[in-house]
């Protein structure tokens, strides 16, 4: 998978961390943002940062906040005791899983941030 490659694009996400780490989850300056991020992601083709960036901003549009919290790989055994990962849901303020959120987006051409995204797609789905 690729990464962003728009300078705007890239620049839109570091302006959306930074607003939320600095005044919170404003509605409607986040969905804004979020909206006039996808069509960079399809212009790239990327359609899981396309479904990723439309789902969270119809999701904080009807809420109000991002509800969804970060994913967490904890490691388990099975009953043979090998180590299988399992994904469990971490606490997190809204905020913070909104940070981590753009941060994969932001990072996507690593594997794991990858698998992480379409937790965070599956659970928007689902919410």
């Amino acid at each position: 998978m690729n990464t962003l490659q728009d300078s705007k694009a890239v620049n839109l996400i570091k302006k959306m961390i930074a607003d939320v780490a600095q005044n919170g989850i404003i509605t409607n300056t986040v969905v804004e943002d979020l909206k006039a991020l996808r069509p960079h992601t399809i212009t790239e083709q990327l359609p899981l940062l396309a479904k990723a960036t439309r789902l969270s901003a119809e999701h904080i549009e009807e809420y109000g906040t991002f509800a969804i919290p970060i994913p967490q790989d904890e490691d388990i055994a099975d009953e043979n005791d090998e180590i299988i990962s399992e994904v469990e849901v971490a606490e997190s303020t809204p905020e913070e899983s909104f940070h981590y959120f753009m941060s994969l987006i932001k990072n996507i051409d690593k594997k794991t941030n990858e698998d992480e995204l379409r937790v965070y797609v599956q659970a928007l789905r689902d919410y």
